[in-house]
């Protein structure tokens, strides 16, 4: 995909991985919208780096949960920039077990509005607009708390409503990915912890005790958390070196899922 001049509609830029996901594409000339709503002490550090890159963005204050907010919002980009590309869909909740405990009804219908359905108004929203450019794609964000779930190391962190509607996120990319066919692709980056997003730069690290940290650690297979650079660099696969993937899920987790269990060594056989 060609991503000179092109527009790119990124959830959740105010920090962390979406903000990192913005400020990459801008670097490689892309028109960046960029969304957010909480942390408004964010905004000005926001602002200011977006600023500094020099490219043309635009940041949307909106609560996506709203859903008749989200088309005013795409609207907004389409006036500003034309046209839409790419569609980064980076927003969840991901509330931890360590940090509210059991999920009332009221979290479980955050969760649900939040990290689920929010993605499918977005992209409906979007949709007609991708579908006129020449070359199009989006890409979902989930979490392995779709496979593990509240299991293991990792029952302090993924509640099941976090990883219910994780889950959910993986039909959407592949009911999408059909949809979208032949002209916009539609994948799925399933995230492990990574440091903005369930480990060291997160309120809810700093309640895990030091045994419980390093059990997760020992979980993974490249003993560490991830990197927000880890992610752009896969985004950025995505978008520009896979123009044959659509559908599909990449697990971008340091070998988290497929971790705990060593391979024992090959014993000589009795032959």
């Amino acid at each position: 995909m060609e991503l000179n001049n092109s527009v790119a509609l990124v959830l959740g830029g105010i920090k962390g991985i979406g903000k990192g996901i913005g400020l990459a594409l801008a670097r490689q000339n892309v028109k960046v919208a960029l969304t957010y709503y909480d942390w408004e002490e964010s905004l000005e550090e926001m602002t200011h780096d977006f600023v500094a890159a020099g490219k043309d963005h635009l940041i949307i204050k909106v609560n996506l949960r709203d859903t008749d907010a989200v088309n005013g919002m795409m609207a907004q980009v389409i006036d500003r920039f034309g046209r839409l590309d790419i569609l980064i869909n980076n927003i969840e909740r991901g509330g931890w077990p360590v940090v509210h405990g059991a999920y009332n009804r009221q979290q479980w219908d955050l969760e649900m509005e939040t990290t689920l359905r929010a993605k499918q108004w977005v992209f409906e929203s979007a949709l007609p607009w991708l579908q006129k450019s020449d070359e199009a794609c989006v890409i979902n964000f989930s979490s392995i708390a779709g496979i593990v779930g509240r299991s293991g190391p990792a029952s302090y962190i993924f509640n099941e409503g976090y990883s219910l509607a994780s889950r959910g996120v993986s039909i959407l990319t592949e009911t999408w990915a059909r949809i979208g066919a032949p002209k916009i692709r539609v994948n799925e980056i399933m995230l492990g912890f990574f440091e903005t997003r369930h480990a060291e730069k997160t309120r809810g690290w700093g309640l895990l005790t030091d045994d419980q940290k390093q059990a997760l650690l020992d979980h993974m297979l490249l003993k560490r958390t991830g990197k927000i650079a880890d992610v752009v660099k896969t985004v950025l696969f995505i978008l520009r070196d896979a123009p044959y993937m659509t559908g599909s899920v990449i697990r971008l987790d340091g070998g988290y899922c497929i971790g705990g269990d060593l391979v024992a060594k090959m014993p000589e056989g009795v032959e």
